[in-house]
């Protein structure tokens, strides 16, 4: 038979000898050279599946360790205390213009005044910015950080201005507001560039400037401006209530004007 006539002596295919001839790979000893041989074979195998990541090696750098007390955060990873000063910065800015906003909704709801439509824009504008805050709150637990409310000044109670009347001159200071924390939520943006930290990034991007920054070029960011849910552009529509009231000056447009915002996606 063909088979017959092979050599038992060579390997067929590529596997050894079933015979007593040598076989294709050298046997393996535990000392000389053999043994050199096999370990450097076997760091190249390594090296060419790449299956070279070392766990428990890795899980000794101080990065992970975990700390043994428990007055210190035991989630806190790559969280600067830079960054965590600013996120309690924040808090503060929409704290303290929140508060603004809920000083002029008590200004607009007097019975003396009684512009409700400007009291639910003013509402709904600081309900808006305790949300931020809230949200800045519950970031800075999730890293890790120590949640440090700082003093909020007195915001003005009385809002009539012998020139531009109360409705103009507290639309302007909303809208003046909404710029500010803006340029605030952008250098926070900084601070986590600034030191590696993507996360904080993506967080801020995600949450905040992603719809600033898109009402500031005029393209469409909606914001829930009314309970009823009619979603507006931020500071391009602040910045059309202005001009409105600008066109209408402090007489009788002001109250239709007001009329407008009350009705605007239903009743308060």
């Amino acid at each position: 038979m063909f088979l017959s006539s092979v050599s038992c002596s060579r390997p067929f295919w590529g596997f050894p000898a079933l015979s007593s001839a040598p076989s294709f790979f050298p046997p393996r000893k535990h000392h000389g050279k053999a043994s050199g041989i096999f370990a450097s074979l076997e760091t190249e195998n390594l090296a060419r599946t790449r299956v070279v990541f070392q766990l428990f090696e890795e899980l000794k750098k101080e990065d992970f360790n975990i700390p043994v007390t428990s007055q210190v955060s035991l989630a806190r990873h790559k969280y600067t205390d830079d960054c965590e000063a600013a996120i309690n910065e924040q808090i503060n800015v929409e704290y303290s213009v929140s508060y603004v906003y809920h000083s002029l909704y008590a200004y607009f709801d007097r019975d003396n005044i009684a512009l409700k439509g400007l009291a639910k824009l003013s509402r709904n504008l600081m309900k808006e910015k305790r949300e931020h805050a809230e949200k800045l709150m519950e970031y800075q637990n999730i890293r890790g950080g120590r949640v440090k409310l700082h003093p909020i000044l007195l915001p003005l109670s009385e809002f009539e201005h012998a020139e531009k009347g109360d409705a103009l001159y507290a639309v302007e200071l909303a809208l003046s507001l909404e710029k500010l924390t803006n340029e605030k939520l952008l250098s926070l943006h900084n601070v986590a560039e600034q030191n590696n930290d993507p996360q904080m990034a993506d967080f801020i991007e995600s949450e905040f400037l992603s719809e600033r920054i898109l009402s500031n070029n005029q393209k469409k960011y909606f914001w829930s401006i009314l309970e009823g849910h009619i979603l507006v552009e931020a500071i391009k529509k602040i910045s059309e209530y202005v001009a409105q009231l600008r066109l209408v000056g402090k007489g009788h447009g002001v109250w239709h004007f007001d009329q407008m915002l009350l009705h605007e996606g239903g009743a308060a």
